[in-house]
């Protein structure tokens, strides 16, 4: 591993943060931190601690001596100083006199001696790293280490190693109880350089922080060196159908298979990021691949990114697209019954009362493809994919090497369950399309614009499509919550095609959608060109009917249901003059909603349309709101306001009612007004 220390980077870090009152102390100790956790192969996402004791004083002057130490929720690749909370010293080493302390004293003895109340809780960790002597301490989660760790012989392995290097801490739960007993490895030799936690990690230690750093860095690629001297072939290949199927192609089975069910047509959903490298299929493409997976998770703290570990699915044949739907459902049975069965078994040691999680599989590997992460968000499923990959790294070193052999099941639910480690995940709320993903047309437009960023501050992660990519993806940006831009021309059906693929390819599935693009043209029906009316049925109709049926095609795949909504304007129940060409071809689209609605109930699809009118938007400009003004001899306000509120109705409007159609989980084959009142266009 390279050693990336800088001394011109470490002064400028120490000048730009001095500039600021950060002591020299915490400014190195930000720069060495940042250095450890910019390599996914020794810190991902939370894993990780680094802590500094140094001098501080408090508001009225008083110095006190403090651990600064990785606060929690901080990424160690991008920390700031206030991400290593200041805490009392001495109160902490004294806590080591104590036959035991609980979880729940130890942090209230930590946050009772903050410095800033206010400050994140300080790690789990803190106490191990007030043990330890040394005014620098680094600790991760190497993968290289972790093959040496996740082995049955580790000790030995170890001492043959590093030597006496290196003292060797028996695997305990974090907390204080390991705190105590990697101090007493310690003292017994207090010439180490580190510790190796067998099943967990390492600690290196230093006066300077480039002391603990360096060593950090030159143990690793000890451990780096020799598992790459030593490898053999760890795997046997699996034998793969001649032609297998698409990710895409499972996506969706795979994605509804691992909804949890919470009542009749009720489901939290989960997104999926896919992926594959030749290192994953290394992997997934073994046949011993099931049997190591199951043998567990590579450090236990990633039991709450992918609980026990991964589901493996057999390859999957092009030829057999219809069985494999059954494979996969009875995997994640078979996993979700095996989690029960877990929790069951381990729960009755704990004394408090624990509520099981849900069991489905976080990581999902398919051989001659690669994995699958899970999770409620994008950003979840993304992160059980990086943690994923790195556990494949890992279990493969270490099987390469002697055998895999990670923390226990027992222990791993007491990391899983701790009190502490759920606490990290609390802060995550739901909210109501969490999971979901809507797939809106003409999302560059005015209605579009705003139905994408209604659902996309509702939690739903959104596929913005619109003819004009550049404005699609602008749209996706501003909207935020991971949401995508996507060039499509909704009148071509190989382009409505590749965007729903595309939408399965970042995300999984879809499970709303709403067809809204459309445009006006005017003209008296009689004299109408008929290329004009055969060009607006195109974009009015026939389009969303090409959307109807890939939102279907997905939908059902899934089987966890899904809404179908459609913009159909006014103009499909009340023709206004010279607007047939936009009017005809609305009110076939208002009855094609309710030919799917009646269709596809079945499904668990629920299909609905908005009646909106005098939006101000690309259909309804602003020259033209002029122009049917002054015709019918009133003002703007007066023309936009008629209705019987006497309320212009917005964008904004529109999107609220398409978000309260997705929400009516018991309607279908309605229509909603949009208009603020007019009698004319009411439906009966």
């Amino acid at each position: 591993m390279k050693n990336l220390w800088d001394d011109q980077n470490a002064e400028a870090m120490v000048s730009a943060y001095g500039a600021q009152g950060v002591s020299r102390d915490l400014a190195l100790r930000v720069y060495t931190t940042r250095l450890l956790g910019g390599e996914p192969r020794l810190v991902l996402h939370g894993g990780g601690n680094t802590s500094v004791k140094t001098d501080v004083s408090d508001l009225v002057g008083e110095t006190w001596r403090v651990l600064c130490v990785k606060g929690s929720g901080w990424d160690m690749g991008i920390i700031e100083p206030a991400g290593l909370p200041a805490v009392k010293l001495a109160p902490l080493l004294k806590s080591r006199k104590l036959g035991k302390l609980s979880d729940k004293d130890m942090v209230t003895l930590q946050r009772a001696n903050l410095l800033d109340p206010d400050a994140p809780n300080p790690s789990v960790e803190t106490l191990l790293h007030a043990f330890l002597p040394h005014k620098f301490v680094d600790h991760t989660h190497s993968t290289a280490i972790l093959a040496i760790a996740d082995q049955r012989e580790s000790r030995a392995m170890s001492q043959a190693l590093f030597g006496s290097k290196m003292g060797f801490v028996p695997y305990v739960m974090p907390g204080f109880a390991l705190a105590k007993a990697a101090a007493e490895i310690f003292d017994r030799d207090p010439s180490v350089e580190g510790l190796i936690l067998d099943k967990h990690g390492i600690f290196t230690f230093g006066d300077n922080a480039r002391q603990a750093y360096d060593r950090m860095i030159h143990y690793v690629t000890i451990a780096e060196d020799y598992v790459r001297k030593n490898a053999r072939p760890p795997f046997t290949p699996a034998r793969l159908p001649e032609k297998l199927a698409t990710p895409n192609d499972i996506a969706p089975m795979l994605r509804g298979a691992v909804a949890v069910k919470r009542g009749e047509g009720r489901y939290d959903r989960m997104v999926s990021e896919f992926r594959t490298s030749p290192a994953i299929l290394a992997f997934v493409n073994a046949a011993e691949a099931a049997e190591l997976a199951g043998r567990g998770v590579s450090t236990p703290d990633l039991s709450i990114r992918i609980k026990t570990g991964p589901m493996v699915l057999p390859a999957p044949d092009a030829a057999q697209p219809g069985a494999y739907r059954a494979i996969i459902e009875e995997r994640v049975a078979a996993f979700a019954a095996d989690y029960a069965e877990y929790f069951r078994a381990n729960a009755a040691r704990s004394e408090a009362k624990l509520i099981m999680l849900d069991p489905m599989p976080r990581l999902t590997l398919v051989q001659g493809l690669g994995l699958f992460g899970h999770g409620r968000t994008l950003r979840e499923a993304r992160i059980a994919a990086d943690v994923g990959e790195l556990c494949l790294e890992t279990a493969g070193e270490a099987e390469s090497i002697g055998r895999f052999e990670p923390v226990s099941r027992p222990d791993l639910f007491d990391l899983e369950y701790w009190s502490l480690e759920q606490a990290k995940l609390a802060g995550a709320k739901s909210k109501p399309f969490t999971g979901q993903v809507a797939l809106v047309t003409g999302g560059a437009g005015a209605i579009g614009a705003a139905t994408a960023k209604a659902f996309a501050r509702e939690g739903a992660h959104v596929a913005v499509l619109d003819i004009d990519a550049a404005k699609a993806a602008a749209v996706a940006r501003d909207i935020g919550n991971l949401s995508i831009g996507i060039g499509c021309d909704v009148t071509d059906p190989a382009s409505v095609r590749a965007a729903f693929d595309k939408a399965v390819a970042t995300y999984g599935g879809v499970d709303i959608v709403v067809s809204n693009a459309g445009a006006a043209w005017e003209g008296a029906i009689a004299t109408l060109d008929d290329a004009l009316l055969r060009k607006s049925f195109e974009l009015n109709f026939f389009a969303h009917q090409s959307v109807a049926q890939n939102a279907v095609r997905i939908m059902k795949q899934q089987g966890t249901g899904g809404a179908l909504l459609f913009n159909a304007s006014k103009q499909a129940v009340n023709p206004g003059a010279n607007f047939g060409a936009y009017g005809l071809p609305k009110a076939a689209t208002l009855f094609l909603s309710r030919q799917y609605a009646l269709e596809h109930g079945a499904d668990g699809i629920r299909v609905n349309a908005v009646n909106a009118d005098r939006i101000r938007s690309g259909l309804l400009t602003e020259e033209m709101i002029a122009r049917r003004s002054t015709a019918r001899g009133v003002s703007v306000r007066d023309y936009m306001g008629g209705n019987l509120l006497g309320l212009e109705v917005t964008a904004d409007d529109v999107a609220q009612a398409f978000v309260h159609q997705a929400l009516a989980e018991r309607s279908t084959a309605g229509v909603t007004t949009v208009d603020g009142g007019n009698i004319a266009a009411t439906l009966r």
